[in-house]
Order: structure tokens, then sequence, then C-alpha cells
């Protein structure tokens, strides 16, 4: 049966061709999206981009203008409702420009915000004091930068001064090395720190690029999800954001397996050119015979990859049971990836030493405020008193993972690895009691690796979270927010968004309990009778 090029996975490819209508709108919002982005880090110190001490001549640059905080403001709020609308109608345009085209610009955005000072958050000035401890010698995992208030670096904080580092070994290594290059300059420091990300970034784009290039519809999928994702350019490249170096090392990993995948069965991995034709199918979970040629060093290599993402954060293993579905039926297969994994894990937290995860263990009990845990919060405080919410919590995040994580799969078109780990983590985002709208980069870069079992429901729920969640913080850091801005914190982030992605929570349930049941009836239907 011959493939039809311009249908993928039930939906209409995007045709090649002048723009139409809606579609030339929704590219437009995109690029206007990624525009005031790049203005916003253009414009230098505000209320959403933290001063960088450090002499003028050293990187980043901007305009120094210091921008009034409402104007800044307003601009960030636009840069995110374009966005998320301009996204949300460009993944479903008929029309649209070559995915090369995007990619290339795409990452020539993130290569620009590199030069640009970070916006939306002050977290990079954390990273450069946890990676500043460590340059010096000391524990960042038991040392706070508050103890070195005379630091230019450590001293240069803005909020979190008084916290040890909740980051992975890996992460800080990264900052250590970055802190090494900037020395006594914050400029110089973020500079690097920023480098290193935006090289993440394009790397984690090209690697998408590589994986989906068989096939047009697919590759511009991709691109939108990740490279020329207006939010991902917000958060991740603008915002410099730790989370790209977990992503980059996860869609590493998973393109690492479906090579294993394709050298074990003479194939090519799903959304991978085959020799002179389309994209081919997934191969399957458990074929027999053995590796092939190359096939167990790169089981291990997915598996040291898989480690090292977990080595930046923690809640990345996630991802890992991808790979593990896909394997659960070849022990031996398994076994590799598992130990490579788990040896890296092992290694880079033990040379850590005994304090690494002091923090994640406090980090676990917190409740962000525009999560719909705080509606739980404040009623189980209201009702039993401080601190009795904690426990409860804990227990109803973990039931709400595994609830919404199995509604999720049984949704899923095609269970490959990319696909089981992005439902996973889209549970894990929903389910989460602390999440920040940057941690959804995880789940964009899986859904666009999730080739042969993308669904455009899934995409728009994580699309519309991450959207609700970044208006809810405007601004992320606290200094030079105006006064009568406040009710962004007290009344948008605190109200309005927890009800809001609460009700994205039930919607997300219902949708994927109706598609599960659907697709077990088209299932039983097509199954042959005795």
């Amino acid at each position: 049966m011959t493939r039809d090029p311009a249908v993928v996975d039930g939906r209409r490819a995007p045709a090649r061709g002048a723009f139409r209508g809606l579609d030339a709108a929704a590219y437009a919002a995109v690029g206007l999206s990624a525009a005031l982005t790049v203005l916003i880090g253009l414009l230098g110190p505000s209320a959403m981009v933290p001063g960088l001490p450090g002499p003028a001549w050293q990187p980043p640059y901007s305009l120094g203008v210091r921008p009034d905080g409402h104007l800044v403001i307003a601009m960030a709020a636009a840069a995110i409702v374009l966005g998320g609308l301009g996204l949300a109608g460009a993944l479903r345009a008929r029309s649209g420009p070559a995915p090369r085209l995007l990619l290339v610009a795409g990452c020539a955005v993130a290569g620009l915000l590199a030069f640009l000072p970070p916006s939306g958050s002050a977290d990079h000035l954390n990273y450069a004091a946890y990676g500043r401890l460590a340059a010096l010698g000391l524990d960042p995992y038991a040392v706070t930068p508050a103890e070195l208030p005379a630091d230019p670096v450590t001293g240069a904080v803005e909020e979190w001064a008084g916290v040890t580092s909740v980051y992975g070994p890996v992460a800080t290594a990264v900052h250590a090395l970055a802190s090494l290059i900037g020395g006594d300059s914050v400029r110089l420091t973020v500079f690097a720190m920023a480098a290193f990300n935006a090289a993440a970034f394009i790397g984690t784009a090209l690697l998408l690029h590589r994986f989906t290039r068989a096939d047009a519809g697919l590759s511009r999928r991709a691109a939108l999800l990740w490279a020329a994702n207006p939010l991902m350019l917000y958060h991740l490249a603008a915002g410099t954001h730790v989370d790209t170096l977990a992503v980059a090392c996860m869609v590493a990993a998973l393109v690492a397996h479906a090579a294993g995948n394709a050298a074990r069965a003479g194939a090519v991995p799903a959304g991978v050119a085959g020799p002179g034709g389309p994209a081919v199918p997934a191969v399957p979970a458990v074929p027999v015979g053995s590796d092939g040629p190359g096939g167990g060093w790169r089981r291990a290599g997915s598996g040291v990859l898989l480690g090292l993402g977990i080595g930046v954060k923690l809640n990345a293993g996630l991802v890992a049971l991808g790979p593990a579905w896909e394997l659960r039926r070849s022990p031996r297969r398994l076994a590799v990836v598992a130990g490579a994994a788990t040896a890296t894990v092992l290694l880079t937290y033990g040379l850590a030493g005994p304090h690494v995860l002091d923090q994640v263990g406090a980090a676990s009990k917190k409740v962000s405020l525009a999560t719909p845990w705080q509606l739980a919060k404040t009623g189980l405080q209201a009702a039993f008193g401080p601190g009795a919410y904690s426990s409860w919590i804990q227990l109803g995040s973990l039931l709400l993972l595994a609830c919404l994580a199995w509604l999720v799969l049984r949704a899923t078109p095609r269970a490959t690895a990319p696909a089981v780990s992005a439902a996973l983590v889209a549970a894990w985002l929903f389910a989460a009691p602390y999440a920040l709208p940057w941690y959804d980069g995880l789940a964009f870069a899986l859904l666009a690796m999730a080739a042969g079992a993308s669904w455009p429901a899934l995409e728009t729920f994580v699309l519309a979270r991450t959207a609700v969640l970044s208006l809810g913080y405007l601004p992320a850091r606290e200094a030079m927010r105006p006064a009568d801005l406040l009710w962004l914190k007290t009344l948008l982030r605190e109200r309005v968004v927890p009800w809001s992605l609460l009700a994205l929570t039930l919607a997300l349930a219902w949708w994927a309990a109706r598609a599960g049941a659907r697709a077990r009836r088209r299932s039983a239907s097509a199954a042959p009778r005795p």
C-alpha cells in the first residue's frame, strides 16, 4: 500500500507553497513573539532582566535603556499570548515555511539571545553562584551563596541566596566551568553559561531535525515544537534555564536508543529516512536476533546519556522509562541501558558528596503558588493548621501522576520510547505540586520525537499549560516589579492560574479516558474473530 506523503498520523501534513489566510497569521504571531523576547533582552536591565555586574565591554550586551516595568511586563505578556496562539495555529496550518527554514530561524534566535542578558527570571544568578562556590573549592550543596556576601558573584544573587543547590552535579560542573571562565565577573560568567545553554538548545534542535528529516510534516512539527517554539525561546533560550541541558541529554539518549534498535534490526529508527525512501515504521520492541554492528555500544551510550540527564535534574529520569518499556521483554538489552545509566548516576552523584540530595528532599515538599495543589494546601492549612498539608499533597500528587500516566498511555496511538516518555513527563507536569513553566521544555522535545505516535490533543494540553503558567509568572523575579502590579502575584498567580490549571488537568483526564476507550474499541473490532 502506497503511503500518502501528505498525511501524517491521520493529519494532513502542511503543504508547501504560499501562505494562506490564518496560516500566515499564525506564523506571523510566532515571529512577533520571538522578536518581543529578543527586544526585552536588548533593552537591558528592567523588571524582566536582572542587571549583570561586570565590565561593560564583556558580553552579554544590551542597549541599557532601562525601560519602565509596565512596558517590559506588557511586552512579555504579549510574547506569551502571541506565542501560544501562534504556535497552536502553526501546528495545524496546512501551509508554511520549509522545516529547514524554521530550524535555521529558531537556532539563529537562540544564538542571538546568548549575547543578550537573560530575561524572565533571576535563576541564572543562582547558577552562577553555585558554580562560583564549586570553583572556589566549596560544596554548593552544603554552603549557601549568602555565606559569601562579599564575593562579587555569590553576592549578586537576588533570590534564594540562603538556599543550597538543588541542581544535579552535572549542571553544577557546567556552571563551575562557566565560573572558571568568568572569574570575578558576573557578566562574563553568565555569558559562558548562556553559550553552553545555546549550544544545548541548538544541538537538541539539530538532533530532532535529523530524527524526523525523512518526512516534511514531521520535521516541520518538530521544528515548531522546539527550535521555533516561541515559548521555549522565551523560557529556555532567553531564560538560560538549566532544563535545556537535561533536555539535550535526554533527546540524545533517545536518538542513541533508536539507533541501537536500527542496528539490531538492520533498519533505521522511526522518523529517519530509509535507503532512498520515506520514513519507515518503528522497529519492533523486541525483535529476534542480535544487536547488530555497534548496537550494544549505542545502548550503553544511551544509558550514559540518560544518566547525565539525571545528573542535571533528577526528574528527567522519567524519560528512562520509555526505553525501558520498549526493552521490557529483552532483559539483556535492558540491563545494558539500565546498567550504564545507573553507573553514570552513581558516579556523578557520588563525586558530588554526601549533601547532594539535601535540598532535593526539601524541595520535594514545596508547593508552588501557581499549581492547583496551592488550592489544596490552603484548604488543608485552614482545616488542620500550618504544616499539615505536606504528606497529604505528596501522596495525592503521586496518585494523580499514576492515574494521568495510565490514562494518557492508554490513549497513546503507538507506544514508542519517545511516546511513552512524553506521556509520563506530561502526566508529571500536570500532577507535580511544584512546577514552573520552563519545566515544560522536556515535554515539547519528547512530543517532537514521537514521530510515529503524535496526537494533537496532548500537544494542545501541554501548550495551554505552558502559556497559562507563563502568564502566572510575570515577572518571575520580584525585584523592580511596579507596586501597582502586585495583583499579578496575589490574583493571577495565586488564584486565576491554579483554577485554570485544575480545569486543564480535569480536561486532560477526560480526553485521555475517552481516547483510550476509543482506541480499545478499535483494537477489539480489528482483532480476528475465532
